[in-house]
């Protein structure tokens, strides 16, 4: 077979990502706070770029300019030179005439003022001057002590204290603890491994190995380490952090020690084991339960916390007044920025070189894009927000039990919108209704077939009948899982007992045996309780 060169000219078609389509579908599934941030930088890149104020074009600002012409005139027409009402252009000839006037001899100086000279300039002007100063109060906020440099830079964040975590504040204790060089070493190495509760890691083996310390070195800094504060920090698991803590309180006793070695026990609620395991009575071993509840599983906690931020909705949804729903975004969320046409012309004009008019060309075509894309942006998310208050009528009329099944593809279908760009729109996004603040893809859920062939019920909708059937069961008549399949049956939902345990499992309920014990040890207190209360305060005869 023969090889040959040639020429051919072929017709095809493909999709092509500009720049700028790939920053507009990010622009979608960004957050309300992503957003502001990426805007802000446009706006200290492109100088075409400006913030829309919500004054009016070319309304000047009241600044010190106008108040100056304001006294100027004030001055001229008033006459007025005791420097209070005049400007300061105003007052120099007056002072200047002054300053010139001949006031004579010392002699007919204490004559016109009628005394003398010693009582009118008892001090010395540079000991007055000084004098002065230091009786003002200050008036600037750097003259308070803070960090600023004008009263424009005034930051109230600077009187805030500054948050001590808990790495700092055990590293305070360690300087005092210890005074070696090597134990305090290896107490800081302890204190790096500290977790955001408070607990260190289960093996600390590798600890000594990279210190090049003995193991009993380590178990020795760490037992003063344990009795920093707070209570309970440093610990290896939950029962040692309990008994650091019942340590501290002089409550570790043997029973008490049986108990927090066998924390399995509690949880199960098998209060007959404990009971014989720590040897005590009924009213002991609530006492005892007591005690452990009020301790704190985690010490560190408290130090250091993670600030949470606050959920600011993108669309409210409220009642209309034809009955429907009136759906509008937040607009405090949508940046609002505007380019700079006026700027750019006058550049123009004045700019020679080529490599200058390409930069302002490609900034203009960037800032005319942004506006454009942050647009369109937000009328995707309206439009989407709006096609699920219309699928999801039910649950903003009735509420949750009257979620229906819906997907993106359905929404996608009704707006004439691709599937990814839906998903991309309910990324991150969240809807104040009158029913709490949802995310978005809150209210796509998987469908559920009916047991009498109906319509499908919504995933999130039986778990919802699920935890109400739990919640109203009787301590004497605990729902199992598959007495749940069967009332659920019964009420047009066709639903695996696997289904259901999996469902249970993720709102965090317990099993049915479980459940049980915790209401029959609920119920056992409350009747030691009434009982108690009645012996104390028996009824009159």
């Amino acid at each position: 077979m023969a090889l040959s060169q040639r020429l051919e000219f072929r017709q095809s078609q493909s999709l092509v990502m500009t720049p700028q389509l790939m920053q507009a579908i990010k622009l979608l599934q960004l957050s309300n706070l992503d957003l502001t941030t990426f805007v802000e930088e446009e706006l200290e890149r492109n100088p075409l770029l400006e913030r829309a104020s919500d004054e009016a074009p070319g309304e000047a600002p009241a600044e010190a300019g106008q108040f100056n012409d304001q006294d100027g005139d004030d001055s001229g027409s008033s006459g007025d030179t005791d420097g209070f009402g005049g400007s300061g252009e105003a007052f120099e000839p007056g002072q200047e005439e002054w300053m010139s006037k001949d006031l004579g001899t010392r002699a007919e100086i204490e004559q016109t003022l009628d005394t003398g000279l010693d009582n009118v300039f008892s001090e010395e002007p540079a000991e007055a001057a000084a004098r002065n100063a230091q009786d003002a109060a200050p008036t600037t906020y750097t003259e308070w002590g803070g960090g600023a440099s004008s009263d424009e830079d005034y930051n109230l964040e600077a009187f805030v204290a500054a948050e001590t975590t808990l790495s700092d504040h055990l590293a305070e204790q360690l300087s005092v603890a210890f005074t070696g060089a090597a134990q305090r070493m290896i107490g800081q190495y302890l204190i790096d491994l500290v977790d955001e509760a408070g607990y260190l890691p289960g093996d600390l083996g590798q600890a000594a190995e990279r210190l090049g310390a003995s193991q009993k070195d380590v178990e020795d800094v760490l037992a003063v380490l344990q009795k920093f504060d707070p209570p309970g920090v440093c610990a290896r698991n939950l029962s040692e952090c309990l008994a650091i803590q019942l340590r501290e309180l002089d409550r570790y006793d043997p029973a008490m020690q049986a108990l927090v070695e066998h924390l399995d026990l509690l949880a199960r609620r098998d209060i007959a084991s404990l009971r014989k395991l720590c040897g005590v009575d009924d009213e002991d071993i609530a006492d005892m339960i007591g005690e452990i509840r009020r301790l704190n599983p985690k010490p560190g906690m408290k130090f250091g916390s993670a600030r949470l931020q606050t959920m600011v909705p993108d669309v409210y949804v409220r009642p209309g007044p034809d009955g429907g729903w009136h759906v509008e975004l937040n607009s405090d969320t949508l940046p609002r920025v505007l380019v700079n046409q006026t700027y750019y012309s006058e550049l123009s004009k004045k700019i020679g070189k080529d490599g200058d008019k390409s930069y302002f060309t490609d900034a203009l075509q960037n800032a005319t894009w942004l506006v454009r894309a942050l647009d369109q942006r937000a009328r995707t998310i309206l439009k989407v927000a709006t096609e699920i208050v219309r699928q999801q009528d039910g649950f903003f009329t009735h509420g949750v039990a009257h979620l229906r099944p819906l997907n993106l593809k359905a929404v996608a279908d009704a707006i004439q919108m691709h599937e990814s760009t839906v998903s991309r729109v309910t990324a991150n996004k969240y809807m104040a209704t009158n029913r709490g603040t949802f995310e978005l893809k809150y209210f796509f859920t998987a469908s559920i077939a009916s047991a009498d062939g109906g319509e499908a019920h919504s995933a999130e909708a039986v778990r919802h009948h699920i935890k109400q059937l739990i919640d109203s069961e009787e301590p004497s008549a605990i729902l199992s899982d598959d007495t749940i399949v069967e009332r659920l049956r019964a009420s047009g939902i066709d639903i695996a007992r696997r289904t259901v345990a999996k469902y249970r499992e993720a709102m965090r309920i317990p099993s049915s045996v479980q459940r049980r014990r915790d209401k029959q040890s609920a119920l056992g207190n409350v009747l030691s309780t009434a009982l108690s209360d009645r012996s104390r305060n028996p009824e009159p005869a």
